[in-house]
């Protein structure tokens, strides 16, 4: 069966239009390095049971199945979810990635919406959230949009504290801007250095993340204020969103927005996605937040209703007139983390918070009284540094075999920190497994 629909001449009518010769030539900002040269190496037809089981064979493949113990977070985290939430996100009628522009045939939808916005803001202490980000990386790079947007102003500070992959996004978005992205260094304890905003002009934003890519705790009203006395917006940003059932929510600390990684709240890893951006801000730069904005209101019998508003369409979709390109609707994600906060509540999120906290603690106690040294001084959520000896890379080796990943080397993002590893510590590990990972870590040493 043939999945191309587009004819040969439409093929090359299409790149006339844009002014390139052959296909190829849309990859030329691709390194030459990171392009496949040879045709796919794809197996030929299968029936429908074949094809079942040659899909099982590779998933067996698989590096890191369920049967591993992986300490190793990094943006994503494994937690349990609640039954009640897969059963209820599977109900057909929430599967829809389309916006619900027509409120009289929509008003499921839009209610499952509000009720996540209401959700988002109160866990991160802010007044207004809006819906329909993709991930955490892409809702970063929007709110820092937005602070330049709001302040007219072309210079971003980013903290080198940010996950690695988010700032890499920001620069994708900024690049062809022509604005300026500075990254602040990082101090000795594994915070954010603050020192250089002194001597920026013309910044329209701050960014830092808390809890930070090494999982220590930025002080953020200090960051705040920094950002204030330039008068630039403070961006909070997160890539563990349960954090903040333990720790202070960035509007108590003053940040202007708050964005990051929903993932956490009843979403599955599944191999890297589907993610969650979460965006929230006060409630004077609402009308230029990006993304889908629900409103509850009443229809003419006086019942209460929901409808997007404060945006017209044109901003979801028509490049001149957009906040942002975003066009998906993402709602089933949203879904799935409003199902998630609500059913385990403002206490049961304080609680699994503090949970996750306790138990990371415990593992990093346990390395530093085996001799391995904690680099930063800090305190940390459920993640956090390691310094292991030089050649640890045979016994990381030696864990895998044993289905055990001790953590994320730190060294491809930070050099100055080889043999440094970011191990990672949810509710889902137990206090027996944390004590077989020391065991195996002391065996060589």
């Amino acid at each position: 069966m043939q999945y191309l629909p587009h004819t040969g001449e439409d093929v090359r009518s299409m790149l006339r239009v844009i002014g390139i010769d052959k296909l190829e030539d849309l990859f030329s900002t691709v390194p030459e390095d990171c392009r496949l040269k040879d045709d796919l190496n794809l197996p030929g037809p299968m029936s429908e049971w074949e094809l079942n089981d040659h899909m099982e064979g590779l998933s067996g493949r698989m590096a890191v199945g369920p049967e591993y113990k992986a300490f190793i977070g990094a943006g994503r985290y494994e937690h349990f979810i609640p039954a009640s939430v897969s059963y209820l996100l599977s109900r057909s009628e929430f599967v829809t990635s389309y916006t619900p522009y027509q409120p009289e045939m929509s008003q499921g939808t839009l209610q499952a919406i509000y009720e996540y916005q209401t959700l988002a803001a109160r866990l991160l202490g802010m007044e207004v959230a809006t819906a329909s980000h993709y991930d955490g990386a892409t809702a970063l790079t929007e709110s820092l949009l937005m602070a330049v947007r709001i302040t007219g102003r072309k210079k971003v500070a980013v903290s080198s504290l940010i996950h690695p992959l988010y700032r890499r996004t920001i620069q994708t978005y900024f690049g062809p801007t022509g604005y300026e992205v500075v990254e602040l260094p990082y101090l000795e304890d594994g915070t954010t250095d603050l020192c250089r905003i002194d001597e920026l002009d013309d910044l329209a934003g701050v960014a830092v993340q808390s809890p930070n890519f090494f999982g220590c705790i930025e002080d953020l009203q200090k960051v705040g204020k920094k950002a204030h006395e330039k008068g630039a917006l403070f961006v909070s940003c997160f890539t563990e969103a349960l954090a903040y059932g333990l720790l202070k929510h960035p509007g108590g600390e003053g940040a202007d927005i708050a964005c990051g990684e929903g993932q956490s709240l009843g979403i599955p890893l599944s191999y890297g996605g589907p993610a969650l951006g979460i965006i929230a801000s006060s409630e004077k730069y609402m009308r230029k937040l990006p993304g889908r904005l629900v409103g509850q209101t009443k229809d003419l019998d006086g019942k209460r209703g929901f409808v997007l508003t404060l945006a017209t369409r044109e901003q979801h979709i028509r490049r001149e007139k957009a906040t942002s390109n975003i066009c998906t609707n993402s709602s089933l994600c949203a879904l799935a983390a409003a199902m998630y906060m609500a059913s385990l509540g403002g206490t049961g999120i304080g609680e699994l918070a503090r949970l996750n906290h306790d138990k990371a603690e415990y593992l990093k106690s346990e390395l530093k009284g085996a001799g391995f040294h904690i680099p930063f001084d800090r305190p940390t959520f459920n993640e956090f540094v390691v310094e292991f000896p030089q050649g640890f890379e045979r016994t990381y080796e030696r864990l895998l075999e044993k289905k055990i990943v001790p953590g994320l080397s730190l060294g491809p993002f930070y050099p100055e920190l080889a043999n440094h590893y970011l191990l990672c510590v949810t509710e889902t590990r137990s206090r027996a497994e944390m004590d077989e990972l020391v065991r195996g870590l002391t065996i060589e040493y």
